[in-house]
């Protein structure tokens, strides 16, 4: 009996063997999920990428990562829900060409900005300068020989005919030379500037003997004043110039004497900073 009873046993055993597909069955029911998640990704490089990779572990073939992926571009009349590779590049070209330089964005701020800071430092600079010129003014006792001026075109110093030259002369005294070579120490600045130095005179017809007109004269006293300041190293003979405008650029009336005074002159301008001074 007992062999029977042994047979029974081993017939009402359960079959297990179901738990074989249920586990496949659940493992594709997960990597499903993970399709769908990776189909709701913007990314479409990503979803490829997993794709690719679920088509390879299921052995490839022409699956359903392989035909209808959101990828896939197809002409059938309906917009695909997810953007195109193509699409991203373009945005991407778009977005950069936003941001070139003279297209505006960060690139025109940082511009603007620079010129803003060049335009209150050249201002600075000039102001310290006109200072300068004021207090070396005061000390001498030039306020009636020595004007200054700022502008828009720099700092403008104006100096007398008598303080420099005799009349009718283009030589400069002891007493000029030495002025000249004082006031060159206020050309030395941390960017070379462009000086210009201007000659001018009164309408009075010069001596035919010395100078042929007052152009001449002009010209040669601005020439004689500038070698002088430039006997200093420390400038650049390139940044000044030298020019005689004769009696053509009055700044008062030749009719009385102290307009006649006041246009025998001559005149420094300190120019602005340049731009590409900044480069130098």
């Amino acid at each position: 009996m007992s062999p029977l009873k042994r047979k029974k046993k081993h017939d009402e055993h359960i079959d297990e063997s179901w738990l074989i597909p249920y586990a496949d069955i659940l493992t594709l029911l997960l990597a499903l999920f993970i399709v769908l998640f990776a189909a709701s990704s913007i990314d479409a490089q990503k979803f490829q990428a997993v794709a690719d990779s679920f088509a390879a572990e299921l052995d490839g073939g022409t699956g359903i990562l392989d035909s209808n992926s959101p990828t896939d571009s197809e002409d059938n009349g309906t917009n695909s829900e997810l953007p195109s590779i193509v699409d991203q590049e373009k945005d991407t070209e778009e977005t950069e060409s936003e941001t070139e330089p003279g297209a505006g964005g960060d690139s025109d701020i940082e511009v603007d900005g620079e010129q803003a800071w060049t335009a209150a430092r050249d201002q600075k600079e000039l102001e310290e300068m006109q200072q300068a010129f004021l207090n070396y003014k005061e000390k001498n006792n030039l306020e009636s020989r020595l004007t200054t001026e700022l502008d828009e075109k720099g700092l403008i110093i104006k100096i007398k005919e008598g303080t420099l030259f005799s009349s009718g002369s283009a030589d400069l005294s002891e007493q000029a030379e030495q002025f000249a070579r004082e006031i060159s120490l206020m050309f030395e600045t941390e960017i070379p500037r462009t000086i210009f130095i201007e000659g001018h005179t009164d309408n009075v017809p010069t001596n035919p003997e010395k100078f042929a007109s007052n152009w001449e004269l002009s010209s040669a006293r601005a020439i004689n004043f500038m070698k002088i300041i430039l006997e200093n190293e420390e400038l650049d003979p390139r940044k000044f110039s030298a020019t005689g405008y004769g009696e053509y650029r009055p700044i008062a009336s030749n009719d009385t004497a102290e307009g006649k005074s006041e246009n025998r002159r001559v005149e420094i301008l300190i120019s602005r900073i340049a731009e590409e001074g900044l480069e130098e």
